[in-house]
Order: structure tokens, then C-alpha cells, then sequence
């Protein structure tokens, strides 16, 4: 099943959402099956930018521009060459769901149940937009 995933983290510089096409083994059948499906899919990217060597790492002018409006210019590269567990990735962002660090909409309708039935459909947009935690303190 192919979805188009898009992140928002409210706080941060970059404006511009932008459409990620995503690749599931599987239609998922509630929240909790999309949400692992989705930390699956994004361990499996992040194991294969591991493996990738590049013998000469170089930016084109166009890729400094680009990161440059980021923040960050940078080559890329992944310096913890552990292997991340799986499980505990998958567990760590249902809790973060549970504790309201994110939300998640499906074809512009909030999905708030991890347990309840979704009627995602090819090509459907999902929407992950990720809370700012305030630093300060409680009077």
C-alpha cells in the first residue's frame, strides 16, 4: 500500500510541508498497525543510509542552499553505527502518541483511538504533526 506522509513540528523554522510517498508491506487495520508500519519503514531507510559509503561526500551549490534554509549544512552522515531496535522504537512512539506528543490525521480526520478500525486507502495522506514541548517553569 502506498500512502503520502507528511511531518509538521510546530516551533520549528521550516515552513514547508513536504509529501513523503511511503511504501507499507500491508494495509494497516488501526492506528497501531500505521504507526508501527510507519517507525518499520523509517528504521529500514535509516539501516540503508547507514550501508551507503560514499568514498568522496560532496554538496552541490544547490544542496547548501537547500540546507541552509534548514539550519543545518551538513554531509549527512550517520555516526552511531548501532543498529536500532525495533521494538523499542515502536514502543517509544505509541507511548509518545499516548502521552499527546503527536497527532495523527488521516485524510484530514484526527485519528485518536490506536485500537480503533482505519479505513486508510491508497494513496491517502497522512499527517504526523509533532508537539513543542515549553521550556520554563510552573508558577
Amino acid at each position: 500500500m502506498r500512502i503520502a506522509v507528511t511531518v509538521k513540528s510546530i516551533g520549528k523554522r521550516k515552513n514547508a510541508l513536504s509529501r513523503i510517498p511511503v511504501e507499507l508491506k500491508q494495509t494497516p487495520k488501526t492506528l497501531r498497525d500505521l504507526l508501527e508500519a510507519l517507525v518499520e519503514w523509517n528504521i529500514r531507510g535509516l539501516v540503508d543510509k547507514q550501508q551507503m559509503i560514499s568514498l568522496v561526500p560532496y554538496l552541490t551549490e544547490g544542496d547548501v542552499q537547500e540546507q541552509a534554509e534548514n539550519g543545518k549544512v551538513g554531509f549527512g552522515a550517520v555516526y552511531n553505527e548501532n543498529l536500532p531496535d525495533c521494538q523499542k522504537a515502536i514502543d517509544t512512539a505509541i507511548q509518545a502518541f499516548e502521552d499527546g506528543l503527536y497527532r495523527v490525521f488521516i485524510a484530514d480526520d484526527e485519528a485518536e483511538e490506536l485500537e480503533a478500525p482505519l479505513s486508510l486507502q491508497e494513496e491517502d495522506e497522512v499527517v504526523l504533526i509533532r508537539f513543542t514541548m515549553l521550556a520554563g517553569s510552573l508558577w
